[in-house]
């Protein structure tokens, strides 16, 4: 199932924000989009789970526009988890990861057998099971965020966005975040889209990377191909110099 955007325009209050973009996500990798603030990262993020209206262009999944799909047809093929997402006051780890099963529903019926067993498994894939619980409000930023993922793992999509998941995180949970995404991604071929604003972990952790400038898309292939010199300075404005990470083969951007 391919998800790509072909010559999209949007934006808001009428002022373009993405301008006739072109670009093509890869199955089962994961894939970091990187680029300044205010480059349209997160609207190109919501656009490709169909949360907004293009002006022009259009975006596919597996080659059928998104506009001419039900919103829960999507959601049951697109996981999109925003930026700091806000839980319900009070609202335990169990009852939130509970509500990525709501595209699943049928109204007014309860969640049934496989419903439960959704939310059990995306639990444990998120080591969050021993604090199904516990209240929300009283985790730590590195346990809200497993149980963010957690919920979304609960929809059971093949796709899973996520704007900025490392937003807010120490060092050590960043990894282990991204340690976890990557370990789902090796288990099952699940599709993942990232927005990162960490070039070297982009490049250690994506095995596809966009770089975005001004709502267009300078550069996508290989951390490789697009964590270059010329293509840094062109995105940001930056001289670096991108070396080979000696401990993970990875490259590893030196701001000078």
């Amino acid at each position: 199932m391919s998800l790509e955007a072909r010559r999209l325009t949007l934006g808001y209050g009428g002022l373009p924000i993405l301008r006739d973009l072109d670009i093509h996500i890869p199955q089962g990798r994961i894939t970091a989009i990187i680029g300044p603030n205010g480059c349209g990262k997160s609207t190109l993020l919501r656009a490709l789970g169909g949360l907004v209206a293009t002006q022009s262009g259009q975006v596919l999944l597996n080659g059928h526009d998104l506009t001419n799909l039900r919103p829960k047809a999507i959601a049951q093929r697109i996981t999109l988890l925003p930026q700091s997402p806000i839980a319900p006051e009070g609202i335990r780890v169990n009852e939130l990861v509970a509500h990525g099963r709501t595209p699943w529903l049928r109204p007014f019926r309860p969640m049934g057998r496989e419903d439960h067993a959704a939310v059990a498994r995306a639990m444990d894939a998120a080591s969050v099971a021993d604090l199904r619980d516990a209240r929300v409000f009283d985790l730590s930023g590195g346990q809200r965020q497993r149980v963010w993922i957690a919920m979304a793992l609960a929809q059971e999509t093949s796709w899973l966005l996520l704007d900025e998941p490392t937003t807010f995180l120490d060092l050590r949970h960043q990894i282990d975040l991204l340690k976890l995404l990557q370990a789902l991604n090796r288990a099952d071929g699940r599709s993942i889209v990232m927005v990162l604003h960490d070039i070297t972990l982009a490049a250690r952790f994506a095995g596809h990377v966009v770089a975005m400038r001004g709502g267009q898309v300078i550069a996508q292939g290989t951390a490789d191909e697009v964590i270059a010199d010329d293509i840094l300075k062109d995105v940001f404005g930056l001289e670096t110099k991108v070396i080979t990470d000696p401990l993970h083969g990875s490259p590893l951007v030196l701001p000078l």
